[in-house]
């Protein structure tokens, strides 16, 4: 299905490994006049303060930062949680399982290898422009397998109270799991019509419409519960909020920065 044209120009911030390979991407992107690129150094304050100036609506970050291959992953969670309107795209060397699971986990709408033609890429940017999801099938099938070691979802709504029950919960992890309809009756014990019935009630409650925004949310979620465990803290209770329309190819910001952003934004 092609991507629809974007009726403005697309605000994209370029933050490669090295600031000239930023100036170079950036310039790459410039030709097409879709998009309004602005090339930053690879470290946090230039991030910071291009971020406040341009106002992007979307950023490429490379996974590796001042040679830390770590860093990328780290500065996109801090954008992503100071400002989440943000559609990230985390640019990696290769797409081996832990940087694409790492790449989601961190908040990022797409994951987009250095080997794949630049061509690609403004398709991809136009997708997570878009609140589309942008992975290649075996990069979903990883999201897929570390959502299945996930801890239990807790989704309640604004008053405290559960919206998936049990029952739902089980179906949600075996849509995670890759299985289909007939595979998920079999499991749990029940008609594959009742299974549809169960995923039209969790599709209303989470306000998505597709099997993989119920993935994608759920492992955006869990996530969310992991990091309240690893903090020593108890889980907070997450209100649903509805993710965009997923797509498939084939199938660090301080305290002060984020708080500088809050202050520009009210």
């Amino acid at each position: 299905m092609p991507v629809p044209e974007p009726s403005e120009v697309i605000r994209v911030i370029a933050a490669d490994n090295t600031r000239m390979n930023s100036q170079l991407l950036a310039s790459a992107l410039e030709r097409d006049k879709r998009f309004q690129a602005i090339e930053v150094g690879a470290d946090n304050s230039s991030l910071a303060a291009a971020i406040l100036k341009e106002q992007p609506e979307v950023i490429v970050i490379s996974a590796q930062l001042d040679d830390n291959p770590k860093k990328g992953f780290d500065v996109a969670r801090e954008v992503h949680a100071a400002r989440p309107d943000i559609n990230i795209v985390m640019l990696l060397d290769s797409s081996e399982r832990s940087a694409v699971v790492e790449s989601f986990r961190a908040g990022a709408r797409g994951v987009f290898c250095r080997s794949e033609p630049l061509k690609a890429l403004a398709k991809c940017i136009l997708c997570v422009h878009q609140g589309q999801i942008w992975a290649n099938s075996k990069e979903l099938r990883y999201l897929l397998e570390a959502l299945s070691e996930a801890l239990p979802l807790h989704v309640v709504d604004a008053r405290g109270a559960v919206l998936l029950s049990k029952r739902e919960q089980e179906v949600v992890r075996c849509v995670a799991e890759g299985l289909s309809n007939r595979e998920i009756a079999q499991r749990l014990g029940l008609t594959e019509h009742t299974v549809k019935n169960y995923l039209f009630r969790i599709f209303d409650k989470l306000g998505v419409s597709k099997r993989v925004e119920v993935v994608l949310y759920a492992y955006s979620l869990g996530n969310q519960i992991m990091s309240g465990e690893e903090a020593g803290r108890k889980p907070e209770a997450v209100e649903p909020k509805a993710p965009a329309p997923a797509r498939t190819r084939a199938a660090g910001l301080g305290a002060t920065d984020a708080e500088l952003w809050q202050r520009r934004q009210s």
